[in-house]
């Protein structure tokens, strides 16, 4: 039996929501199982905040896909996508003031003005705070075009979180370069979509 446009609609919103979700349990397994390796924390640190780099990048991807190729079908889960993102982050940070730090704020504070890795990033979720919260329909509304302008704010946040984590792994920076050559393609497109705007 066939769907209907609105079932169809509301299955792919939960599968793409379970599917998200998976990172998260697979880290609260590896907690539990102890297989998170021999220092925890770092691993709970780093997967956190890639995932949120991750999540923010396939965001930013939606747009592009549906103006070259038409994909309008994706659009639907870009609020969710990223709202994931920021979840991600958010744990990235707890993990960051609860099990590093021990809630040490004045550690923390020193670590943000000494160590320009983490001045980057905690730059960049604190950027994401307001575009979580202005992402509920009603807020949206009341913002009119506001909303608009303060949600490019997004590409901000993913710089920062690109050169949050080149910065923190130093040397081997392939994997941060694909996520910077990433950001540069997706904010090429956006410059490219701005041109034709204005012609």
């Amino acid at each position: 039996m066939m769907l209907s446009k609105s079932a169809r609609g509301i299955v792919g919103k939960v599968t793409v929501f379970c599917v998200s979700l998976l990172p998260a349990i697979n880290l609260a397994m590896g907690i539990v199982n102890n297989t998170l390796g021999a220092n925890p924390v770092e691993s709970l640190t780093h997967q956190t905040g890639e995932w949120g780099l991750r999540f923010l990048l396939i965001t930013l991807l939606i747009t592009p896909l549906r103006r070259w190729f038409g994909w309008n079908y994706w659009m639907r889960f870009r609020r969710m996508l990223g709202l994931y993102s920021f979840f991600y982050v958010l744990l990235h940070f707890l993990t960051y003031l609860v099990f590093d730090h021990f809630f040490n704020i004045a550690a923390i504070i020193d670590d943000i003005i000494k160590r320009p890795y983490i001045t980057v990033g905690f730059v960049g979720f604190l950027l994401l705070i307001p575009l979580a919260i202005t992402s509920l329909s009603v807020l949206r509304r009341r913002l009119g075009k506001s909303w608009i302008t303060l949600h490019r704010l997004v590409y901000v946040c993913a710089l920062a979180g690109v050169v949050h984590f080149w910065w923190l792994v130093k040397a081997d920076v392939l994997e941060p370069f694909i996520y910077a050559l990433t950001l540069a393609v997706l904010l090429f497109a956006r410059m490219y979509f701005w041109y034709q705007k204005r012609r």
